[in-house]
């Protein structure tokens, strides 16, 4: 079913949401594909969202990190490995297939011919659309890593169940990852360390940017629990931008996030002392920062102002 935007809008909040679809929408950086969080994109925000990827990988060329690039989806049997599930059940989404006969086709035929959903006619393909770009990975290194680590340069198709009209909050998005899978010290450093160069590169872009604690959207009420755990422990910074002023809190574009052993013990990945390996990403949102430059900015990049277009090459 398609969610239609609200007639009334009720706070300052959904007015700023509004408004930045509403001019990204009529200034044709996107196209609106009938269903909320998916979009259709034009050559000027291609320009944009290229010139940030080129940035970042930039930005992160001395640690020669080895080139990865998955599809948009994922075997079940590796995503059961990762406890996707067990998190965020709301986010995930599998893909089903029609495997039936000529009488099953019939039938669902029929049902459509009624206006009835047809979808239970389908059966689950053992695939699950990408949550997390860098999921394929751990499954490559299972076994015993170098002593000096492995570093990854991942990006790709992510997808998450989340319908929003809030054009900063897509169902379809792209990251960037920076993987790092080590020792304890090394997956803290790879997080820690990279830290001031990506506040720095998100700032040369004329974004102004925090960093600060953050947690995942876990589910439910043990969710609620691992959340805390995961502030407390100072897993996971959200680098954020005032994407709407004073309207609402600032949104995150990029993360830096400590996976402490949870995929060394999920996929069997020991260092090469035979511990269990810690892993560390660097992440860019590249569509969230693509529309906070054009939130910042406007929708005509030939306009931007000089610095912020020496930063992107543009």
């Amino acid at each position: 079913m398609t969610i239609t935007e609200p007639t009334t809008v009720s706070t300052a909040l959904d007015r700023a949401r509004a408004a930045l679809r509403a001019t990204l929408l009529e200034d044709r950086v996107l196209i609106d594909l009938g269903s909320p969080g998916l979009y259709g994109r034009t050559g000027v925000f291609e320009h944009v969202y290229a010139a940030v990827d080129t940035a970042a990988v930039r930005s992160m060329a001395d640690l020669q990190s080895s080139v990865l690039r998955f599809p948009p989806v994922e075997p079940l049997a590796a995503f059961e490995r990762t406890d996707y599930i067990a998190s965020f059940p709301d986010l995930a989404a599998s893909i089903s297939a029609f495997t039936g006969d000529d009488r099953a086709h019939r039938a669902l035929l029929a049902a459509r011919e009624r206006g009835e959903r047809w979808e239970s006619f389908l059966e689950p393909a053992d695939l699950m659309l990408a949550p997390a770009v860098c999921h394929p990975v751990y499954g490559l290194v299972t076994g015993t890593i170098p002593q000096q680590g492995l570093w990854f340069d991942i990006v790709g198709d992510s997808f998450r169940r989340e319908p929003s009209l809030d054009p900063m909050r897509l169902q379809a998005f792209h990251m960037h990852e920076f993987v790092h899978i080590g020792t304890p010290d090394s997956a803290k450093e790879h997080r820690d360390g990279r830290i001031p160069a990506m506040r720095s590169l998100l700032e040369g872009f004329g974004l102004e940017i925090d960093v600060v604690p953050a947690n995942d959207p876990f589910f439910g009420r043990v969710g609620k629990i691992l959340a805390r755990n995961q502030v407390e422990a100072s897993l996971k910074y959200e680098f954020v931008t005032p994407v709407y002023g004073d309207a609402g809190e600032a949104t995150a574009i990029s993360s830096a996030n400590l996976h402490e052993d949870h995929f060394g013990t999920s996929f069997s990945i020991t260092t090469a002392d035979g511990e269990t390996a810690h892993s560390a990403c660097l992440a860019f949102g590249l569509e969230r920062i693509t529309i906070a430059l054009f939130a910042a900015h406007g929708t005509d990049p030939a306009s931007w102002p000089a610095d912020v277009r020496r930063a992107l090459a543009l």
